[in-house]
């Protein structure tokens, strides 16, 4: 699949995209990689998303907020095996600019395009030092309303 082709079959547009590859030690009894390992790149694609807008753990601990996952869901469509070549998108796919956010994956097999995994994430502010819930910081909602692709 080219690069051009993988942009066709995305849930929705200008994913921001990490590319991953399961290794001998994420594959589980049944050999194909565990169900566990694709929520592990989930929260490796959202940090390196947050940190490309320009917000890091840096800033969350100077601003005393993070988002957190209030809930999270993962539908398990496909294998995938030791070795493959795979692409994980995630987006900001909606916000009230207060409190709440959501956050939605796609993971698909280079070779094919075909979708092994969608993941949604409900995310709330929280103030680290308390871990309550508080209003978003200007900063989270300058960056991160800036991004949101309805769903």
């Amino acid at each position: 699949m080219s690069a051009t082709d993988l942009l066709e079959g995305w849930d929705l547009p200008g994913p921001y995209r990490l590319t991953v590859s399961p290794q001998a030690a994420d594959i589980d009894g049944l050999n194909h990689t565990n169900n566990a390992v694709y929520v592990q790149w989930c929260e490796r694609v959202a940090w390196a998303h947050s940190e490309a807008l320009g917000l890091s753990l840096d800033d969350y601990r100077r601003l005393d907020r993070a988002m957190a996952i209030r809930h999270g869901g993962y539908d398990y469509l496909l294998p995938s095996f030791e070795g493959e070549s795979l692409v994980l998108g995630t987006w900001l796919t909606a916000g009230d600019g207060k409190l709440s956010m959501e956050r939605r994956f796609q993971l698909r097999r280079a070779s094919d395009g075909q979708t092994l995994m969608r993941g949604r994430w409900d995310l709330v502010c929280i103030e680290i030092s308390t871990g309550r819930p508080r209003r978003m910081p200007p900063e989270f909602v300058s960056i991160y309303q800036a991004v949101v692709v309805p769903a």
